[in-house]
């Protein structure tokens, strides 16, 4: 991946992370040997399947991997902290003032027998020294920055009381609040109709612009990471399965499952009764991982190596790379192409 330079601090530097929930069915793996690196003001949206890691490669961020989860090798540092060494009173002085979450449903976020004041409020006051004319004044000119009318009327409101669009916007002002480093996006427009969805898309982004802050865009959608992220991380069976710029996984997608999403995807230029092309098959089973490749037994040019072993990281560039061993295959027989072309020379 590529190096800071000089003026860029990385903010998330995640090395083979391996984090698995011990049930009482067995060990499920649920990240095995991630890693990515994360600049200040960097967009960075993370798609896959169900399942695949996404959501828990985030919160272990935060220290809120869920009972009984546990991390089991690799290193996490967030903005000078190392979050492996961190205690639950060391995380509960970064959540909120240096790394903050939206969750999929806002309506089982926020309290239904608090006001939306009183949450609001109750965030400012735990993370900052205001008093609480001080924090009703920050709740209204948060409530106003995310785009919500009558913000005195509002803050007298229960969660019951607005429309699903009003309540994620709510959830935006809370995570914002303390004006943190890194903003956490798990799918939060997923219970959103298109036109609400834009609306909060497009207020992530002005939010990001004027506060300077980070994101991880947490989804299944390749058409929100296509317009707000800058790289994409695609995850399957717990592993970055492909990671690039937005232009190298839409433009020069290199592994076989970011190919098949990318093919599912409606396309306004298809012809009339063309049909979605779907990833057949199922995903793998976490408590009993395959030996090579997790995608090899959908993927329709699996090879016998695939099974076996799972394949070696191969780069494009600085930025983008996969594992597959189809890549390596073509590695190998250009290679060998360009070696016979010097010996005929």
């Amino acid at each position: 991946m590529a190096e800071n330079t000089k003026n860029e601090k990385i903010l998330v530097d995640i090395q083979h992370e391996r984090l698995s929930f011990f049930t009482p069915a067995g060990e499920v793996k649920a990240l095995n040997d991630v890693s990515f690196k994360m600049k200040e003001g960097e967009v960075l949206g993370i798609v896959g399947e169900s399942g695949s890691g996404k959501s828990v490669t985030a919160y272990s961020l935060m220290g809120l991997t869920a009972y009984p989860g546990r991390l089991i090798g690799g290193t996490i540092d967030f903005n000078g902290h190392r979050i492996n060494d961190m205690t639950e009173a060391e995380f509960r002085e970064i959540r909120g003032n240096e790394v903050s979450i939206i969750f999929q449903d806002p309506m089982t976020s926020l309290n239904p027998v608090y006001t939306v004041g009183n949450q609001i409020e109750e965030v400012i006051k735990l993370h900052t020294d205001k008093n609480k004319e001080e924090a009703r004044a920050r709740a209204i000119e948060l409530l106003t920055l995310v785009g919500i009318n009558e913000p005195e009327k509002r803050l007298k409101q229960y969660p019951h009381e607005l429309s699903g669009g009003m309540r994620q916007r709510v959830m935006i002002a809370i995570a914002l609040a303390c004006e943190p480093k890194l903003l956490i996006a798990d799918e939060p427009t997923t219970a959103l109709d298109v036109t609400i969805q834009a609306q909060i898309l497009e207020l992530m982004m002005e939010l990001r612009e004027k506060l300077g802050m980070a994101i991880i865009m947490i989804t299944h959608d390749l058409g929100i990471v296509a317009s707000m992220c800058e790289k994409i991380a695609v995850m399957y069976a717990g592993r970055i399965v492909e990671y690039g710029t937005t232009d190298d996984i839409f433009y020069n997608p290199k592994h076989e499952y970011t190919k098949g999403l990318i093919k599912s995807i409606p396309r306004l230029d298809a012809k009339d009764h063309e049909r979605l092309v779907p990833i057949e098959g199922t995903p793998v089973d976490m408590l009993n991982p395959p030996a090579g490749c997790p995608f090899a037994p959908r993927c329709d040019s699996c090879m016998k190596i695939c099974l076996r072993e799972m394949p070696p990281v191969t780069y494009f560039n600085d930025v983008h790379y996969t594992q597959c061993w189809l890549n390596q295959k073509a590695e190998a027989e250009a290679a060998a192409k360009a070696g016979k072309e010097e010996a005929d020379e």
